[in-house]
């Protein structure tokens, strides 16, 4: 969660100081590679994370899974919504491209912060039990 907060916190930063005029090409793609860092970091914790909720003979097909449907939405609708807005050569409509992108980068954080897993210095077993556990547990009250 934390990751994704400040990932959003930089960027509206951007959002701003882009508004403001106080960014160059360099100034800019530097913000970028920091804010990315970080979302980064946020993406690749979120896909590990909500695997972890399942039984291990399903977190491969999990992360498969929830990667595959990330990459879909953000493809398609990235695109769809940002395009016009960064395109259009107004400033103005780069820095409310930046700010969604900002506001739903922290957004993701606080959803993490709240309704994630806990999950740290926790075993794989006792986040989620193994199916084979489960199912043995069955067949023997039977």
């Amino acid at each position: 969660s934390s990751t994704y907060l400040l990932s959003g916190v930089l960027l509206f930063g951007t959002a701003w100081l882009f508004d403001q005029g106080s960014l160059n090409a360099t100034t800019l793609t530097a913000c970028w590679c920091v804010v990315l860092f970080f979302a980064s970091a946020g993406a690749s914790s979120a896909y590990l994370t909500v695997s972890e909720i399942f039984p291990m003979e399903t977190r491969a097909m999990s992360i498969a899974f929830f990667y595959a449907l990330g990459t879909a939405v953000g493809g398609i609708s990235g695109p769809l919504v940002f395009a016009d807005l960064t395109e259009s050569g107004v400033v103005g409509d780069t820095v409310l491209a930046f700010q969604i992108g900002a506001g739903l980068m922290c957004a993701a954080g606080l959803v993490a912060a709240f309704l994630a897993v806990k999950a740290e210095r926790r075993s794989l077993e006792d986040v989620a039990r193994p199916l084979s556990e489960v199912a043995g547990k069955a067949s023997a009250t039977t």
